[in-house]
């Protein structure tokens, strides 16, 4: 089989409906199956394990991709860069992730001579729009197939398909809730956390320990960062990943990191979310505190405005957009002199920032002291203000005239 049309390449996780998707797409289109496993630092089972088993399912190739490295590098670290928390909370954990397994797609369907990617996400979520936009964007040119939401895939069928076909996976194994992960964080719903009153159970939680429960002693470090990037803890240098893998286990340690909340999904409805991304917090954390140092006022205001669009776009599926390439040329330009390190204090839940250092910093003592040694000459504030507040005052004058 030679044809583009003849080979469908699928986003394949190793679960129920990604196995079952590789035989039904064959049986349903005639075309061959190429599934594409990619490793985000997710955890679980073995990649290989996961390529063995869409072979068994019937899949012509089976392609694992490390994407470790890529992914906390091109990924996160702009994630970081940008302080991205969708609603001022959500750290992008889904979001961030779905581009670049679009890419490895697109570079599979290229490769293999595909005409058509396949993805297992509902009608109901984002990730659908993650996939097909950013394939869209990168490959105008191939088509899109989405069993579970195209064509009504339920669990029942997809637990009745693999067993008439004796595919090897265990289709009595169900989690009580919908979870993705990577080693930027965590992302828990369904199940009892759709009712909005119930609390989280504690079986929700991985990445993070309660730290009401499992006391530990509070955890010092520092993080340094080199324009924007953070390059070591405690003064071993470090990469990219290596700063989120330890940061996801020191944080972890003390439940820094866990969200509960209301999300508004790019589909038009309310979700409820349980996130976890003790690495993530933690950084952008002392990423803020430092540029609260090192940025000078009137950019540091307006790049705020650029967080929270950049963080818009990337959970709405326009990583691949125009606005977003530009937008990352701005946060880019702003970390020119975001070096330095910060102290913080993990404990109880919370990343505390005690200290900042910085050869770039903008603070000057002489300038911000009361005491002696005060360098600021506060004979100029008086006209400061008068010029400050004149617009008001006239326009005030002009209120009182009118009674």
């Amino acid at each position: 089989m030679n044809s583009k049309t003849d080979r469908v390449v699928l986003a394949y996780s190793g679960g129920l409906d990604t196995s079952v998707a590789i035989g039904w797409i064959a049986e349903e289109t005639g075309a061959e199956v190429v599934a594409v496993a990619v490793d985000l630092g997710q955890g679980g089972e073995d990649l290989e394990t996961i390529r063995k088993r869409a072979l068994e399912c019937g899949a012509v190739e089976a392609v694992v991709a490390d994407a470790r490295e890529e992914f906390a590098d091109e990924y996160c670290l702009p994630a970081l860069q940008a302080n991205a928390l969708y609603m001022d909370r959500y750290p992008l954990v889904s979001a961030l992730s779905r581009p670049l397994i679009v890419k490895h797609l697109v570079e599979a369907a290229k490769y293999h001579g595909a005409g058509t990617v396949a993805h297992g996400c509902t009608g109901k979520g984002n990730d659908q729009v993650r996939f097909e936009v950013g394939i869209g964007a990168l490959a105008p040119d191939l088509d899109v197939l989405a069993p579970v939401r195209d064509f009504a895939w339920t669990r029942e069928k997809a637990i009745a398909y693999a067993e008439d076909r004796s595919l090897p996976i265990d289709v009595t194994k169900k989690s009580p809730f919908s979870i993705d992960q990577n080693v930027w964080g965590r992302a828990v719903e369904t199940g009892i956390l759709e009712d909005l009153w119930n609390a989280p159970p504690k079986e929700v939680y991985s990445y993070t320990q309660d730290p009401t429960v499992h006391f530990q002693a509070p955890d010092e470090l520092v993080i340094t960062f080199d324009k924007g990037v953070p390059v070591a803890i405690d003064g071993k240098r470090v990469t990219v990943l290596e700063a989120i893998q330890q940061l996801n286990r020191r944080a972890g340690a003390h439940g820094i990191g866990r969200l509960d909340m209301v999300e508004d999904r790019l589909v038009g409805i309310k979700s409820r979310e349980v996130y976890e991304a003790p690495g993530a917090i933690a950084l952008i954390t002392a990423h803020q505190e430092l540029e609260n140092v090192t940025i000078e006022r009137d950019l540091a205001r307006f790049k705020r405005q650029v967080e929270q669009r950049w963080g818009e776009l990337v959970y709405d599926g326009l990583w691949f957009s125009p606005l977003k390439e530009a937008l990352d040329g701005f946060v880019g330009k702003a970390q020119e002199h975001v070096s330095g390190d910060i102290r913080m204090v993990l404990h109880g839940g919370t990343a505390t920032v005690t200290g900042r250092r910085s050869q770039e910093s903008l603070y000057d003592f002489n300038l911000a002291t009361y005491d002696e040694g005060d360098t600021f000459d506060q004979s100029l504030a008086k006209g400061f203000v008068q010029l400050w507040g004149l617009p008001s005052k006239i326009a005030a004058k002009r209120q009182q005239s009118k009674g």
